[in-house]
């Protein structure tokens, strides 16, 4: 088939290489526009954009795809079909309408559950016990279009968005693949969306600020969901610190061990040990085990103690 693919960050990339090992004619990738990275300001390109450069597939990076010249572009490749794969802007009808098959979707996670811009971070915040793909027909609206496949996949305990994205991506491809060859057979059908839908609304980050008030395993999943961004974070001094890894002791356990928890106040170092960092929460301990401070580099905790005055009744928290 004749193919525009749409996508931007790495999780398109897996389902962009199966489809030119598959043998499908990539007659344009769009993507959004280059951006600077870091103090340097080096302008990036979108990780797409470098896979179809490396296989010498013509990029488009329009501001709007709805703009009249992108239209035009678009049609001037009629293609059979659009796949579309975290692209990051919306589609008008004239788009959707365009390609012989439509447009079509890879989406991850498993609809109507995540529709919108970031299904895996929040699938992970909210402690889903699975993900997966939709392979979607898609129409005007937010991730609403007809199903057509779908495959599932575990969240493991220690699955970050990072790791998540990844398993997704790998499963991406060949489900994309597996679509267009039963489209081209005319052997695919198509499943309205059914049941509560949920909406996965642009991650920031201010939404990474941890609120040591919550239980403690409300803020292990926020960190996992915001590595590798942005980050779930604190402050200790006046510095901003990345939590990147932490796990949930529960109070009980320090009791046992002789440590007064209800002396000390929410977000306040309960207990400092040669590895790790116990902080009190609105139910249980949060421990740290890897951490980034402000301007310097990721570590692990038992690193960072080294070279740190860290005390017992220290407090984290947001701007102290």
């Amino acid at each position: 088939m004749r193919i525009i693919y749409m996508g931007t960050p790495e999780f398109a990339v897996g389902p962009l290489k199966k489809l030119i090992l598959a043998g499908h004619e990539i007659v344009g990738v769009v993507t959004q526009k280059d951006k600077p990275k870091g103090r340097s300001g080096k302008m990036q390109y979108p990780p797409v954009k470098e896979e179809a450069l490396r296989n010498g597939i013509e990029v488009f990076q329009p501001d709007r795809m709805k703009d009249i010249e992108s239209i035009e572009w678009l049609k001037n490749k009629a293609p059979d079909v659009v796949v579309v794969a975290a692209y990051g802007q919306i589609l008008t009808r004239e788009v959707l309408e365009t390609p012989v098959y439509g447009c079509l979707n890879i989406h991850a996670s498993l609809l109507p559950r995540w529709r919108g811009a970031s299904p895996i971070q929040h699938a992970v915040i909210e402690g889903d016990v699975e993900s997966g793909v939709t392979i979607m027909l898609m129409d005007e609206g937010i991730d609403t279009g007809d199903i057509l496949l779908t495959e599932k996949v575990a969240i493991e305990q220690d699955d970050t968005a990072d790791s998540l994205g990844e398993k997704l991506s790998s499963i991406g491809g060949p489900l994309i693949v597996k679509a267009l060859d039963m489209i081209s057979r005319g052997g695919i059908s198509r499943t309205p969306q059914a049941g509560e839908s949920t909406y996965a609304g642009m991650i920031n980050k201010k939404m990474g600020l941890i609120d040591f008030s919550k239980p403690a395993e409300v803020t292990e999943r926020l960190v996992r969901g915001m590595n590798p961004w942005p980050s779930a974070y604190t402050y200790i001094g006046g510095k901003m610190l990345k939590i990147w890894k932490s796990f949930v002791e529960e109070d009980d356990s320090l009791i046992s061990e002789g440590v007064d928890i209800g002396s000390f106040d929410i977000g306040e170092i309960v207990k400092i040990s040669g590895e790790y960092i116990y902080v009190k929460t609105g139910k249980n301990i949060l421990v740290i085990s890897e951490l980034q401070p402000e301007g310097k580099k990721r570590m692990e905790s038992s690193s960072f103690l080294r070279g740190s005055r860290l005390e017992t009744g220290m407090k984290l928290g947001n701007g102290i």
